[in-house]
This record gives structure tokens, sequence and C-alpha cells, in this order.
């Protein structure tokens, strides 16, 4: 874990894999969708509106993964005190709630025609909602570490990112605990409840989806620690 704690070390290994995690994911993302669109039937129930779930679930999967990586890098920071956990959690953040939003968005488009409303205030609606409010949290709590001259986040900060991963079964498990106008769990450990015919698809958009979101993290803490590093050097330059 401690290998990559120098940032040198850790670019060195960056650097290389995110090319080799973006074209493959957008190839894979470009194919499902593809065949999402054009080459699956529509639903007998849905129609074509079933199509947004190759959009939507990946979203979803992404949103909550990506505030379990936040939860993640606060442990680290916090417990390993490593030197780049901090960096990973804000890098992971911007997109984490890109996803939150467009999950948000593509369900309540996918719910007008088949729930006949826009949006209910059910389980996991509302605590997918409240994951986008800790996302926004989040994010404005690490750019006032950043303002402070903090290279990541503060231990506020991720405390915080620790604090709000407990939203994470609560949105997984809404759909069971209480009476929801969302479906329940489609894919599970014993299965699929989704044709086989409409399902294929869903696998090779959400690897893309995830390949890209890791290739976006990896850009955006290269980022970061090369602005770290210039904003390190002008302040020595303005002592000296």
């Amino acid at each position: 874990m401690h290998r990559f704690a120098n940032p040198a070390r850790f670019l060195k290994f960056a650097r290389p894999l995110t090319a080799w995690l973006f074209w493959p994911g957008l190839i894979l993302l470009l194919a499902g969708a593809g065949c999402g669109l054009f080459v699956t039937p529509a639903d007998y129930l849905q129609g074509d509106t079933v199509r947004i779930l190759y959009i939507h679930v990946p979203a979803a999967w992404l949103g909550m993964g990506g505030w379990t990586g936040i939860a993640l890098a606060a442990l680290m920071q916090l417990v390993w005190r490593h030197p780049l956990a901090a960096v990973a959690g804000r890098a992971v953040a911007m997109p984490g709630a890109f996803f939150t939003a467009i999950c948000l968005i593509t369900g309540s488009i996918w719910g007008r025609p088949t729930w006949g409303t826009w949006w209910e205030w059910d389980g996991r609606m509302t605590s997918m909602l409240v994951l986008f409010f800790l996302y926004l949290g989040y994010i404005a709590l690490a750019n006032a570490s950043a303002r402070q001259g903090n290279g990541g986040v503060s231990p506020v900060t991720a405390i915080f990112g620790l604090v709000g991963a407990i939203n994470i079964p609560i949105i997984n498990r809404s759909v069971l605990w209480w009476n929801s106008l969302h479906q329940g769990p489609s894919i599970t450990l014993r299965g699929s409840s989704i044709d086989a015919a409409l399902l294929w698809p869903l696998g090779f958009t959400l690897v893309g989806f995830t390949l890209l979101f890791a290739a976006i993290v990896l850009m955006r803490m290269r980022a970061i620690l090369a602005r770290n590093k210039i904003e390190a050097r002008m302040q020595r330059l303005a002592r000296g």
C-alpha cells in the first residue's frame, strides 16, 4: 500500500495506467451503448424506455462506489497516514458527484413514463439525493482545505467522508426496508430478473463506465499533485 506513497513513484505508475483504463473503457462503453440502443429488443412493458438502464445502472453503481472510495481513502488517511489518500479522496469526489447526478436525472426520465411521475420521495430516490448533497458538502470542505494550503483534504473532511458512508447501505437496502415505488434489486448474487436479451450490453457499459471513472480519478490525482508541486515551489520562491 505504501509502495506508491511517494508521488514520483505514483506518477510513474499512474501515467500509463490512465491510458490503459481510458481507451478500453471508452470502447466498451460505446459498444455497450450501441448494442443497447440498436440491437436489444424493447421491453414488453416499458418499451424503449428500458434502454436508459444502460446509463442509469452504471451511474448508480459509480455514485455509490465513488463514496465507498472516499470512505476508504479517509480511513487510510486517518489510520495509516497514507500521504496520497487525501489526494485520492479529493480526486474521487467530483466524478462521484457527476455520476450521482446522472443517476438522479436518468431515474427521473425513466420514472415519468414508467411510474407517471418525475419524482417520488421514497427510500431509494431520497437516499440517492442525500448522497448527491453529501458529495457537494465533501467537495466544499475539500476546496476549503485546499485554500488553506493542505494538499488533499483535512482530517475533518476525512471524518465527513467516513460518516457519510452510512448512507451507502441505506441506499442499497432501501427498496427492501420501506415500501418503495422503485423496483427491487434486479441483479443479485442469486441471479438477475432482467431478461438475458436485455442484460448482456449492461455488462459492457458497466465495465466501460467503471474503467473511465478510474481513469478520470487518476487524471485528477495527477492534476492535484501537479498543482501542489507548483504551489509549493511558489511558496519557496516567495520565502526566498
